[in-house]
């Protein structure tokens, strides 16, 4: 429950959702590959599906605008023997000192960041 709720977070920051109107979009993600930061590459592929989903009702007239305000993506970043890395495959995440999810707007704008220090605290 804890991913369709980050999902739903960062796909709400991209929305009008006054324009949207009445109408429900469900998105099923399904990680192919899981070598890595899993929720992040839910939201990103999430957010582009969503983009698409809503061009089609715009093209098949049942929406007068796109809602989509903007795109989200999400990044895995974290520190593994003492060096900062970004996009964490599965090895490196396993042995990372901590980690964290980056979620953001493509303008720049913050919608979320989850974080921990898994075996300490640690330095910036």
């Amino acid at each position: 429950m804890e991913i369709q709720r980050l999902i739903a977070r960062a796909l709400r920051a991209a929305v009008d959702l006054k324009a949207l109107g009445e109408f429900t979009i469900t998105l099923d993600c399904d990680v192919l590959q899981a070598d890595g930061g899993t929720r992040t590459a839910s939201i990103t592929g999430a957010c582009v599906a969503l983009a698409d989903a809503l061009q089609k009702l715009v093209e098949n007239g049942k929406l007068k605008t796109n809602p989509m305000k903007g795109m989200v993506a999400a990044v895995s970043v974290g520190i593994v023997n003492g060096e900062a890395i970004c996009d964490l495959e599965y090895v490196e995440d396993s042995a990372a000192e901590t980690d964290m999810n980056v979620v953001m707007t493509e303008d720049g704008r913050i919608i979320e960041v989850q974080g921990t220090g898994r075996r300490r605290a640690v330095h910036p």
